[in-house]
């Protein structure tokens, strides 16, 4: 088979080393097969978790409550794909849900970090937005964002139920301010924000069932 060279006047110039099409083909093959084992982990080790997240936001939503999710970088990502689903719809058509992504607003964001620092875009945010009864979602990998951590400690302050999602590494820290914590047991970035978003759906896909019977 053949080979992918880098596109011309990039990749390392020292090297004429390419990857041909066998070794291109067993990367898609290592990192799929991975994702799928860290899934299959997750099913094991977080089902019964899964479910309590949904009913702890259905209770939520259920009572006229809002649902904050707030990440950096890919979990921000997260953040604003989830709460864009209990807005408008996951599988079914049905009325919003009030969710909001923490890290949307640039000029917040900006305007925070500028006056009280980085570490305190997603506290002062909650503070304003957060009442007793709202659920926080804080999403980080590693477990250990300062802004997320905070975000969670402001929201418990609040009267808010805590969620966090993190991976393996995570779990120690996110523990002390949540009340629950999904951990993906993965220490890889890559799988950890895969399995996020693959328990983001059921999640919502669960709250949709709950609070929309027979829709």
């Amino acid at each position: 088979m053949g080979s992918v060279a880098p596109p011309s006047g990039q990749g390392n110039k020292t090297s004429n080393a390419t990857l041909t099409s066998d070794e291109a083909l067993g990367i898609i093959d290592q990192e799929i097969l991975e994702s799928c084992m860290v899934k299959q982990a997750t099913l094991s080790k977080l089902r019964d978790k899964i479910l309590e997240a949904a009913q702890v936001l259905a209770g939520c939503l259920s009572s006229g409550g809002k649902v904050l999710f707030f990440g950096n970088g890919g979990s921000a990502a997260d953040a604003q794909h989830l709460a864009a689903e209990l807005v408008v719809k996951y599988q079914v058509n049905r009325g919003p849900l009030a969710a909001l992504a923490l890290h949307g607003n640039s000029s917040v964001v900006t305007a925070i970090s500028n006056d009280y620092g980085y570490k305190e875009i997603f506290a002062r945010q909650v503070r304003a937005f957060a009442r007793p009864g709202d659920v926080a979602v804080g999403i980080s990998t590693s477990g250990a964002s300062p802004n997320v951590l905070k975000g969670l400690q402001a929201a418990r302050e609040v009267g808010c139920a805590t969620i966090g999602m993190t991976g393996e590494n995570g779990h120690g820290l996110m523990a002390s301010f949540c009340d629950l914590v999904l951990a993906v047991p993965s220490k890889v970035t890559p799988r950890i924000q895969e399995s996020h978003i693959t328990m983001g759906h059921v999640i919502i896909g669960l709250v949709e069932k709950m609070l929309f019977p027979g829709v």
